[in-house]
């Protein structure tokens, strides 16, 4: 397994907050940190983020659900990614503004494989532009909760 792939992959506990600071890295941390905020932010009271061990293959995942998954965050050595499934609607919508992404999201999302439920974007979250890409798609995938 090649040196960016490298997971959580101990299934025997939950990852700890010092655990994933440490195995993504300082600043992979600080975008990760911004997510959740940003989610916390946008949908208060909506998502209760759950630590899922997907087996010795995926490894950990820090998963935000209410009906409907929203997004994952994967923890991987010095970084992480976000899994975000589209579905049919979702995809009409973020392929009518996909221009206005900045990073690579674009040329990630572009390649990502649709199956029956929904386009799968894996998508590595290595700058502050992916993370403003991110925050877009986010928006997409589900209105804000307006209070």
């Amino acid at each position: 397994m090649s040196e960016e792939r490298v997971r959580l992959f101990d299934g025997s506990k939950e990852p700890n907050p010092r655990q994933v600071a440490s195995f993504v890295g300082a600043r992979s941390y600080k975008r990760w940190k911004r997510i959740g905020a940003f989610i916390d932010k946008n949908y208060p009271g909506v998502f209760s983020p759950e630590w899922l061990y997907g087996g010795k293959k995926y490894g950990w995942g820090l998963r935000y659900k209410k009906s409907k998954s929203f997004c994952t965050l994967i923890p991987e050595k010095n970084q992480f990614r976000i899994l975000i499934v589209f579905g049919g609607e979702e995809r009409a919508k973020v392929e009518a503004t996909i221009s206005e992404l900045v990073s690579h999201a674009r040329e990630d999302y572009v390649a990502a494989k649709t199956y029956a439920d929904g386009k799968w974007l894996g998508l590595l979250v290595d700058s502050d532009k992916v993370l403003a890409d991110v925050e877009r798609l986010l928006l997409i995938k589900r209105r804000p909760k307006r209070g």
